[in-house]
């Protein structure tokens, strides 16, 4: 299908609305990614619903040394990927058309979630993030708005401002889509030679480095609530090879060293990747609770993100996958 180019509210405003409307928010430059977006928003809204796609590179949300002027912009291949994937529109205004005033006076704020991790390593970043959602969400007015996965943060702190400021929308999560080597896609991708692509994909690979040691620990707490602490479970543990102590669920917790050997294990991979040629320079690894991405302890249950964020030459990368951590207590 053939995406209609939008260029102002009033256009949006004036097409005839009959069933769900779905909003994908992007900055353009769409890849994969943004069409497993699209093709999910398809599927909510069904045959009868409409698919908007926002193309808009916010000014508000690049740092003085960023890449603002840099980014890819790509509008007549966005239009093009976005009706192919399922899009019924492309909303892409103008700075003017989003900021009439010029850059807003009253934004979002996005809190103390919005200063860890990312909003550690670029200062006002959120806030602004949040300023140009808030806004594209009351111009496009949708019944239910998708993100990317691969953007953790940013997608908890939509669900945050959406529930703590009551909008009306349901929001959406999709799992990150990734090149058959690992590699997280990105816009930014492209700015990476051959050679820094190689070394890029240590994030991936940290990040799969601490998903298996997580699985390890998970496996040895299922292990220990399943045998009874008994004869029989030393002989049953004594067969598969193991030591008693290291299935035991309190040993799991101290000995096999929880959240701080999960990401003990995807530093490893990192500290390898920055001694390659090119480097990787990491700018935080961390294993969060989604709630509030503070760092997760050794009795943390339910779901966590463990995140990474790193430079490539002159490209700054981000990734993540969720772990779900189980209960375990005495296997007596």
């Amino acid at each position: 299908m053939t995406a209609t180019l939008l260029r102002t509210a009033a256009d949006l405003h004036a097409r005839v609305r009959t069933g769900r409307r779905a909003v994908v928010m992007t900055m353009g430059a769409l890849h994969e990614g943004h069409a497993t977006l699209i093709r999910t928003a398809r599927k909510i809204a069904g045959p009868e619903g409409e698919v908007v796609v926002t193309v808009f590179v916010n000014p508000l949300q690049f740092g003085a040394d960023e890449d603002l002027d840099r980014y890819p912009r790509t509008l007549d291949a966005d239009v093009e990927l976005a009706g192919t994937s399922g899009a019924d529109a492309v909303f892409a205004p103008s700075v003017d058309e989003v900021y009439p005033g010029g850059e807003p006076q009253v934004r979002i704020s996005a809190g103390p979630m919005g200063e860890r991790l990312e909003g550690a390593a670029r200062p006002g970043h959120f806030d602004g993030m949040l300023t140009v959602v808030a806004k594209l969400l009351h111009l496009t007015r949708p019944d239910v708005a998708l993100y990317g996965q691969k953007d953790a943060q940013q997608l908890a702190l939509i669900r945050r401002m959406v529930r703590d400021l009551n909008f009306g929308v349901e929001i959406v999560g999709v799992p990150t889509v990734r090149e058959e080597d690992g590699l997280a896609l990105s816009s930014r991708n492209r700015y990476l030679s051959p050679a820094e692509r190689r070394t890029a994909l240590a994030l991936s690979q940290a990040l799969f480095a601490g998903r298996d040691r997580h699985a390890a620990q998970e496996a040895l707490r299922a292990r220990a609530r399943e045998v009874p602490a008994s004869r029989a479970r030393a002989e049953a543990l004594s067969a598969i090879g193991e030591s008693r102590a290291a299935a035991d669920a309190h040993a799991v917790a101290t000995t096999a060293g929880g959240p701080a050997a999960i990401r003990a294990a995807a530093r490893l991979v990192l500290d390898e990747a920055a001694r390659l040629d090119p480097p990787l320079t990491p700018d935080y690894l961390a294993l969060v609770d989604p709630s509030d991405f503070t760092d997760i302890g050794d009795d943390f249950t339910g779901e966590a993100v463990l995140a990474v964020a790193a430079r490539v030459g002159a490209t700054r990368l981000i990734d993540n996958i969720p772990l779900t951590f189980g209960t375990f207590g005495d296997a007596s």
